[in-house]
Order: structure tokens, then C-alpha cells, then sequence
């Protein structure tokens, strides 16, 4: 790879860690608003640091006449990710005075909206620790936003493309577009972080606990400020505002674009969002019919505790009401299932994606179609898209390895001496995007400080893999990429 292109991915990242680094101001003006002035080195000292590197690596400056490749940006997605990871991983260490892997854990469990964490007592810890766990979550979802519009396309398995009304136009017309899309789909987020969060408050959270679930929900990450998480509070209005907030986060965020846009039935006509809904809510009757019938809560209580639990699993942000393992084996095998589906692709959601699972039923009701008429002529179409033989390729590789990733990192940290049940699950759920796991160590009710540090290294790594879509990391280990 060439010296300039090195140049300007590095001019970049140190952009990004300026933006950290200034990011980091606003635990300090929360440390200064609780009155806790002596906590304030640990983030002064980290600001100083990420700033110190940022600036370095932009002092160079940025090369004139050099344009990135898509290949390129794979370089530039993956480090500017693993860099920002590791330095908002530096007030965890000096604050919290726990060492550099499981700091490096639970940045990159927040950076990449996963939310498994290691950390306990969370009821009395600083508040600044608190938001900053929080916006790493909140920087994490926009960033990854961004990411699915910009860079995924070029990969073909963001499923962007069937988003896109010119999906096979890859002229300089689309560029003034698509930065106007990006600054109403940052609108979007802004607008619905700020709503949710006076609703929550109105709801009947404190104004810091809202901001904070707020942050989190809409990202679909999971932290709390409390080890109960959401079941910390019993009003039912609380639950219902969080279940929409974690709703939202994870639809696409280009049909806001498109509705702020004056498209205002983007959201209604969308397959992809109509799939998710009805899967969702249909989830909702049955296990919370089931649920009502198995105890004695009311039935609407019985569907609120299903549909918060639920939506929390499928759209993978995390949050518990109660621990619905212990709901028996059939309710853990279905949250098991709805952890793999996820929710929408370019949303802050992880998982496999609703759309690859509908255009996976649209292919097998082909096949099965021309089975029966074998000269029939058969369209393929999704999202009122022809189905060309780039987009099936691309599902096709990513539910191979998205699978294959997951027995090798499960497999992984067996070899670390976990049970196979906090192993798959682990893995399943840190590369998912969801946070807990099930069983009694990282299940809703428990954490992963337990885990030895190689397996906590072994899962670091698969949050990133998990929230890159996984090929935009692989595609930098083949040789072939480094020749030119």
C-alpha cells in the first residue's frame, strides 16, 4: 500500500481522535455537575492523550491528489474503529483502576453498541464513567450509520444497495445525495436521542438515568446505570418509551432521511421494516400469551415484560427486565433465535439482518418454484428490486462466515475452559451485537468479569467482527489486499 494513501488514513483517524477526545469533555462537565472535581484527572489525562495523538497524526498533514480506493476504506473503517476503541478504553483504566483488557472490553462493547460488560455496582459508580459508557454507545451507533451508507456498499453486503433507487450507479452523481442523506439521517438521530430522552424523564426517570438509556437505546447498546438495568424501574410508561426507542434504533435510518425529506410513507412501504414489525409483534402475542398462561401476572403485564425482553434480544441492545432466563427452556431457545435475526440493515442494530432473511425466503421460493416448472422464467425481486446475482452472492458469503464466525470463536473460548453453553452463547451474542449471553455467568443477571482474559480478548474481537459485518475485516487478512 502506498505511502500517501497510509498518509491520509492516518490524517483521518486523527480526526476521529480528536472527536474522541473532545467527546470526553462531557463526562467532565458531569463529574462538575455532581460536584466531583477530584474525578477529573482520570478524563483530563485521557482527553490530553487521545488529543496529543490525534494532533500528531494530522500534523504531517493531508496529501494533495490522493484519493481513497474502496479498497482503501476497509483499511480506514477497521482502524479507525480499533483506535477509537482502544483510547476511550483509557478512562476505564484511570478512573476505574482495572487493567488494560477488560478497559479495552468495555470501551469496545460501547464503541460497537454490543453492551456486554464487566463492570458491577453500577448503581454507585461515578457518574461520569456512567455517560461516557453511555455516548461511546451514542458515537458508536451514528458512526456505524454512517458506515452502512458510505462504506458498506462497496463491499455489496451492507444491503444498502436495495435501499438505493440507482442501486448499480456508481457515477459522482450520487455523491452530492448521498451527503444530503447523511446530514438529515444524523437529523433523524439527534431528533428522536432528544425526544426519547425528554420521554423518559416524563415517564418517570431522573433526567441523568434518562439522557443515559436514551444514549443506549437508540443505539441499541445495553448499558445502564444500574446492575438491575431498565427492571430498576417499575413504571410501566418507562418500559413502553424504551421499547419504541430500541424500535427505532433499529430501522433504517435512511427512511428517516426520506421522511424528513418529505417521503413521509418510506417507513410504511419498506419490506424490510414491515418484516420486522410483524415478526416482532407477532413474537409478542404468542410468547406473551404463553408467558400469561404460565403465570399469574395479568396478561397485559405478561405481554409488557415479553415485548420489552423480546425487542430488547431481537433488535440486540441488551436491556433485562427481570431474568428471562428463568423463564424456562423454551422462552431461552427462542431469545437464543431472536438474537441471531436482528434488526434492519442501516440501523444501529446488529445480528444478520431482517433483509437477508426475506430475500433468503424470496430464493428458496424460487428454486422451490422452478422445481415444479423447470422452463418457467421466475423474477426475483425484493424491496420492488431485481435480485442480481451480486446480492445473493454477498448474503450467501456473509451468512457463511457470520455463521462459521461464531463456531470458531465459540470453539475458541471452550479452549479457555467455559462451558459450551457460556461459550456458543458468548460468541453468538458479543458478535451479534446483543451483550448478555445466556446461562448463569453472562446471562441478563450476571457479567463478564469472570471470564478469563484471553477469552475476553477472543470476544473483544468478535464485537468488531460482528459489528463491521465481519468481511470488512477479513478482507485486509489476504495477502492479495497488501500487494498494491
Amino acid at each position: 500500500m502506498a505511502w500517501p494513501t497510509l498518509r491520509i488514513i492516518a490524517f483521518i483517524n486523527g480526526i476521529f481522535l480528536l472527536t474522541l477526545a473532545i467527546s470526553m469533555a462531557v463526562p467532565m462537565l458531569t463529574l462538575v455537575l455532581f460536584s466531583r472535581p477530584d474525578e477529573l484527572n482520570a478524563f483530563l489525562w485521557s482527553s490530553l492523550i487521545t488529543f496529543v495523538t490525534g494532533v500528531a497524526l494530522i500534523a504531517q498533514g493531508r496529501p494533495k491528489d490522493v484519493q481513497l480506493r474502496p479498497r482503501d476504506m476497509y483499511l480506514l473503517t477497521v482502524s479507525s474503529w480499533v483506535l477509537v476503541g482502544l483510547f476511550a478504553s483509557l478512562p476505564f483504566m484511570f478512573s476505574l483502576h482495572i487493567g488494560i483488557t477488560d478497559a479495552v472490553f468495555e470501551s469496545m462493547s460501547g464503541i460497537t453498541a454490543t453492551g456486554a460488560t464487566v463492570l458491577s455496582g453500577l448503581d454507585s459508580m461515578s457518574p461520569g464513567i456512567l455517560i461516557w459508557r453511555s455516548l461511546l454507545h451514542w458515537l458508536g451507533g451514528i458512526g456505524f450509520i454512517a458506515m452502512a451508507v458510505a462504506i458498506l456498499p462497496m463491499l455489496r453486503i451492507g444491503g444498502m444497495r436495495l435501499f438505493q433507487t440507482e442501486s448499480s450507479d456508481r457515477s459522482e452523481k450520487i455523491m452530492p445525495r448521498s451527503h444530503m442523506v447523511a446530514k438529515y439521517m444524523v437529523a433523524a438521530y439527534v431528533g428522536i436521542s432528544l425526544l426519547g430522552c425528554l420521554a423518559l424523564w416524563i415517564a418517570g426517570m431522573g433526567l441523568f438515568d434518562a439522557i443515559n438509556h436514551t444514549m443506549s437505546a437508540i443505539a441499541t447498546g445495553g448499558f445502564s446505570t444500574s446492575d438491575q438495568s431498565v427492571g430498576k424501574w417499575t413504571e410501566p410508561a418507562v418500559h413502553w418509551v424504551t421499547i419504541v426507542l430500541m424500535i427505532l434504533g433499529s430501522l433504517p435510518f435512511v427512511l428517516f432521511a426520506s421522511m424528513l425529506r418529505g417521503n413521509y410513507k418510506a417507513l410504511i412501504r419498506d419490506q424490510q421494516v414491515r418484516g420486522f414489525l410483524a415478526i416482532l409483534l407477532t413474537t409478542w402475542l404468542l410468547l406473551g400469551t404463553w408467558y400469561y398462561l404460565s403465570t399469574e401476572l395479568h396478561w397485559l403485564e405478561a405481554i409488557r415484560h415479553v415485548a420489552f425482553n423480546t425487542t430488547s434480544i431481537m433488535t440486540t441492545t441488551g436491556f433485562a427486565l427481570g431474568d428471562y432466563t428463568l423463564w424456562g427452556g423454551f422462552a431461552g431457545m427462542l431469545f437464543f433465535y431472536l438474537g441471531f435475526i436482528g434488526g434492519c440493515s442501516g440501523s444501529t442494530a446488529g445480528g444478520l439482518k431482517i433483509f437477508r432473511f426475506q430475500v433468503a425466503y424470496v430464493l428458496l421460493r424460487a428454486n422451490l418454484l422452478q422445481l415444479i416448472h423447470p422452463r418457467a422464467v421466475i423474477k426475483q425481486q425484493y424491496n420492488r428490486h431485481h435480485l442480481d446475482e451480486d446480492i445473493v452472492r454477498s448474503i450467501l458469503t456473509f451468512s457463511f462466515f457470520f455463521t462459521i464466525t461464531i463456531a470458531v470463536l465459540a470453539l475458541g473460548l471452550t479452549l479457555c475452559g467455559l462451558d459450551w453453553i457460556t461459550a456458543l452463547s458468548g460468541a453468538a451474542s458479543t458478535v451479534s451485537g446483543v451483550g448478555p449471553g445466556m446461562g448463569p455467568i453472562i446471562g441478563p443477571a450476571g457479567n463478564f468479569s469472570s471470564l478469563p482474559d484471553m477469552a475476553k480478548w477472543l470476544l473483544t474481537f468478535g464485537m468488531l467482527l460482528g459489528r463491521l459485518e465481519i468481511l470488512t475485516v477479513l478482507v485486509l487478512m489476504l495477502p492479495a489486499f497488501w500487494r498494491h
